[in-house]
């Protein structure tokens, strides 16, 4: 099955920002990617058009379709928006890797 990925520019990390396994703590305006390969939505932020990507701090996760990326990638959305700096929790219907 070929790779299916969903990009949001312009997301305004929330208070204290996102936690990434890279960089840490990242702040302001974020570009978030989700990309699904083989059953695991790959999650990562990055600034302006992304020249450089870095984990959601929680990413990959188990994920059993590309229909159910789009819901994983909404859901880090919302989690980028609402910041605090804490690991990504994924939807209830899907879990950590």
């Amino acid at each position: 099955m070929e790779p299916t990925s969903w990009t949001t520019p312009g997301v305004f990390a929330g208070h204290d920002g996102v936690l990434t396994e890279q960089a840490g703590a990242l702040s302001g305006e974020l570009t978030v990617h989700t990309e699904w390969q083989e059953g695991r939505a790959h999650v990562a932020v990055g600034y302006g058009d992304g020249e450089e990507w870095y984990a959601l701090a929680g990413s990959p996760v188990a994920c059993p379709d590309p229909r159910s990326s789009r819901l994983v990638h909404q859901s880090a959305v919302e989690a980028v928006r609402a910041g605090g700096a804490v690991r990504f929790a994924p939807p209830p219907i899907i879990s950590a890797v």
